[in-house]
């Protein structure tokens, strides 16, 4: 069973998510138990990361109104949040702990929140992880403009998740799911999807 927040201690709804990666929880965190029941919830599209590892799950918190896990989709029309979100409820309440999921799409995901297990584990499933983005660094600008792409400047390279190979193609801009595009490697001829980076 969760230790739960003293009343005291509520947060409120707005209170500032964690910038970044989030690490495993240590036994003396006030919401350690809860921690480790979400390790068990994974990306419905990418069943081999847990939420935590992928960036999306930001917080667990005590608020006014009970037990809040907020999540952040990695981008806003994301087909996979309300699954998620049965998903968090669903394993909380096998062990009798009754939470509210909160969906707080500000901050945006940033593929620069996934966890280095995420990035391995992502490679290991036959996704080219994504590069670094810098968007999950503090900025003191709110709008970035993309470099406008002239053909040849500046290519992306994508190592193969399957042979390591940087001599890959990108053969269009989206894959399996928006979020990724589809490769393929010239070496071993294999198409992969890479995970953009956000």
């Amino acid at each position: 069973m969760p230790s739960h927040a003293t009343p005291g201690q509520a947060q409120s709804a707005s209170a500032a998510l964690p910038d970044g990666p989030i690490a495993l929880k240590e036994p003396n965190d006030a919401f350690y138990a809860t921690w480790c029941l979400l390790e068990s919830v994974t990306d419905p599209e990418i069943p081999v990361v847990n939420l935590r590892e992928m960036g999306i799950l930001r917080a667990v918190r005590q608020t006014a109104t009970g037990l809040e896990v907020v999540i952040t989709p990695t981008y806003s029309g994301c087909p996979a949040m309300s699954q998620m979100q049965d998903d968090v409820v669903n394993a909380l309440a096998k062990a009798g702990v009754a939470a509210r999921v909160l969906i707080q799409i500000a901050p945006a995901w940033s593929t620069d929140w996934m966890t280095p297990e995420a990035r391995e584990k992502l490679r290991a499933y036959g996704i080219a992880p994504p590069h670094p983005s810098g968007c999950g660094t503090p900025v003191t600008h709110v709008i970035q403009f993309a470099a406008k792409n002239t053909a040849g400047a500046n290519e992306l390279t994508v190592a193969c998740p399957q042979c390591g190979s940087h001599n890959t193609t990108e053969t269009s801009h989206f894959g399996s799911t928006a979020c990724k595009a589809l490769y393929r490697c010239l070496n071993c001829l294999e198409p992969f999807d890479y995970f953009k980076p956000y």
